[in-house]
């Protein structure tokens, strides 16, 4: 089921969100529903918080650009990318590496916003999977990237609030278009919706 992207503004993108301690039917609904919601969005990462789900649960899939990560390992051994996407986890915990990287980076509760953000390169990953299994992933480029905009969300944390003092100078204009956008869009959908119900059968 594709479930509604929470929009900025709404207060569940800064709550801390509670670790997920049980995994039950409910959890795997939501979490195959992620998954769905992701890419019906075209995304690459979503987290629990972004459909209104205060839990430390997300999901990443970055199997269509696997030129964008130089290396993958799981729990120390060389892995194959696409075998374990999506990647599906709770309860993670980041070791950043010393190294950072600029990149164009955006996210789905703030439609059309993008940024160039500042990430450590590489990262260490300790990730709890839903059957129970806590894994280590070690990996840069895109994946790091996906694995530490998700883990912000889990804990209140946004993309916007790694941009730069310039960039930060734009935001409320950028914010501003951006509700603009999402408002049209939506009169539009109403327009459609009341046109398809008053058009007769043919």
């Amino acid at each position: 089921m594709i479930l509604p992207i929470v929009i900025y503004g709404d207060p569940v993108l800064r709550v801390d969100c509670p670790p997920v301690t049980d995994v039950t039917e409910e959890t795997r609904t939501l979490a195959e529903n992620m998954v769905e919601t992701m890419y019906e969005a075209d995304g690459v990462g979503l987290a629990a918080p972004q459909v209104g789900v205060a839990l430390q649960l997300a999901v990443v899939d970055v199997s269509h650009a696997p030129e964008l990560q130089s290396y993958f390992r799981v729990d120390g051994q060389d892995a194959v990318l696409k075998e374990w996407m999506p990647l599906v986890f709770t309860n993670p915990a980041i070791e950043p590496g010393r190294a950072r990287a600029e990149s164009n980076e955006g996210c789905l509760s703030f439609p059309g916003l993008r940024y160039q953000i500042k990430r450590p390169a590489q990262i260490t990953a300790r990730l709890t999977l839903l059957d129970g299994r806590v894994i280590t992933v070690e990996t840069d480029g895109l994946l790091a990237r996906a694995l530490q905009h998700e883990t912000d969300h889990l804990h209140g944390r946004l993309f916007i609030d790694r941009l730069s003092s310039v960039d930060k100078l734009t935001l409320k204009r950028r914010l501003r278009e951006m509700y603009e956008d999402i408002e049209e869009e939506e009169r539009e959908a109403r327009l459609a919706a009341r046109k398809a119900r008053s058009t007769p059968p043919e």
